[in-house]
């Protein structure tokens, strides 16, 4: 998959990437309607976490059904589209912008499928915090490792971006050390390790208080401008025939 990858187009270093420049930093503050999507996002997990919960009666839930629904025929009436100003993944955004990506399911604040996870930045690290409650479950009390893989391919994309480069993930490896508990923090903390051309090395950690959950090792591959061109028109395609 990484061949197929490397076929598709990588960074050229004469030519930076358009999702270098200065315009992707995270604003000072949220305007009013990035606010309100936060606040909604925020206010969307928590129906959410209500829902897989609750152990209330029919009408009770039945009522709620109608609330929801009536909150997202009220969006429904309004227009919709994001530009695609901002990846909303961090591995596309190199780390001297530090990135800050609202939209993605792992650290997006805007997102209501994300934690969300937390990001601390160092030298040649990345540490990610996060807390997942039931609606993350797999084992009993135990985060789901579908869950731990996805939160292991961001912030190794984070971590890669330390390179000064943008990419996508050619491997991901994980090996699992012990059962990730709920309700409880987890620390991913991710390093750069090399770069070789278009190939960027990079690993990680989950820890749980003292206990090494699980541990990943990943490949990225640097990409050139013109790939992540098309794959922007093409989202513009598939969001206007939705």
């Amino acid at each position: 998959m990484a061949d197929a990858v490397l076929d598709a187009g990588y960074l050229d270093p004469e030519r930076p990437s358009p999702l270098m420049r200065e315009g992707f930093t995270a604003p000072a503050e949220f305007t009013p309607v990035e606010q309100a999507k936060a606040d909604l996002a925020d206010a969307t997990r928590r129906i959410i976490d209500e829902q897989v919960t609750t152990v209330a009666d029919a009408a009770a839930i039945r009522e709620a059904q109608q609330l929801v629904k009536r909150a997202a025929d009220l969006l429904a009436g309004r227009e919709h589209g994001r530009p695609y100003d901002e990846p909303a993944e961090g591995s596309l955004q190199p780390s001297q912008v530090r990135p800050f990506p609202s939209y993605s399911p792992f650290i997006g604040l805007m997102n209501p499928i994300a934690p969300p996870m937390t990001i601390e930045w160092g030298e040649d690290f990345v540490v990610g915090r996060a807390t997942y409650g039931l609606v993350y479950e797999g084992p009993p009390g135990c985060l789901h490792g579908g869950f731990i893989a996805a939160g292991f391919d961001e912030i190794l994309g984070l971590s890669q971006g330390l390179s000064g480069q943008v990419g996508m993930t050619g491997r991901l490896t994980i090996s699992y050390r012990s059962p990730t508990p709920l309700f409880r923090e987890i620390v991913y903390r991710a390093r750069f390790i090399r770069k070789d051309g278009r190939k960027v090395f990079v690993e990680a950690t989950l820890h749980a208080g003292d206990t090494l959950c699980a541990e990943a090792e990943g490949l990225f591959i640097a990409m050139k401008p013109e790939f992540f061109e098309q794959l922007t028109a093409l989202r513009g395609e598939n969001h206007r025939a939705r």
